[in-house]
């Protein structure tokens, strides 16, 4: 319990001052609540030979909600801008494929892998999509269609709490949109399949 109290602070410690030294890239002022990284957990692939990519986990609280969802760690695929970030990842997880990048070049990142990646079941990104304007958003969007299987799951989570849908997400059809109010700030999960 008390190593479990101490990870979580040293977590929330260094997200808070990542975003102070940069807050439109890390988005959030702490990790994800458990709720909410279960919440995005639970929409991982029937087929446990998936890979699952996840964009911009930071230090891992969804990370872990996925493994303790039944992801095996050595199909996870993270993308993690951040280096402090990425490498407090590498730790955590060391099956892992935890990439230091930008989630724009998933294309490129993923193929430049020892064993390149073409598909993958779901992607679960807590990137903070609406801080970036609309033509990058669906940049991205074009790319995760792209990487995900037929029938995959884009899991996406804001903390604008409108129901509308992201405006890069109208090629996807959304299958859930829910709120997490134990969550700080509460924020929406949307989930959207190709």
């Amino acid at each position: 319990m008390a190593k479990k109290l101490i990870a979580t602070l040293t977590d929330s410690s260094m997200f808070l001052r990542e975003w102070i030294a940069n807050p439109q890239r890390t988005g959030a002022v702490t990790p994800s609540s458990p709720k909410l990284a279960a919440a995005m957990a639970r929409w991982l692939p029937s087929d446990p030979d998936s890979f699952v990519l996840e964009l911009g986990p930071g230090t891992g609280a969804v990370t872990q909600a996925l493994i303790e969802h039944g992801l095996r760690e050595e199909r996870l695929v993270a993308i993690e801008k951040n280096p402090k970030m990425a490498q407090r990842l590498r730790q955590r997880f060391p099956s892992a494929h935890i990439i230091t990048g930008d989630a724009w070049h998933l294309d490129v990142l993923l193929r430049e892998q020892a064993e390149p990646i073409e598909s993958v079941g779901a992607v679960i990104s807590s990137l903070p999509l609406l801080n970036f304007p609309e033509a990058e958003a669906d940049t991205l969007a074009e790319k995760i269609r792209a990487i995900l299987e037929h029938g995959g799951k884009w899991v996406q989570y804001s903390y604008h709490l409108g129901n509308g849908h992201h405006k890069s997400a109208t090629h996807f059809q959304r299958l859930a949109s829910n709120i997490i109010w134990l969550n700080l700030p509460p924020a929406r999960v949307n989930v959207y399949q190709k």
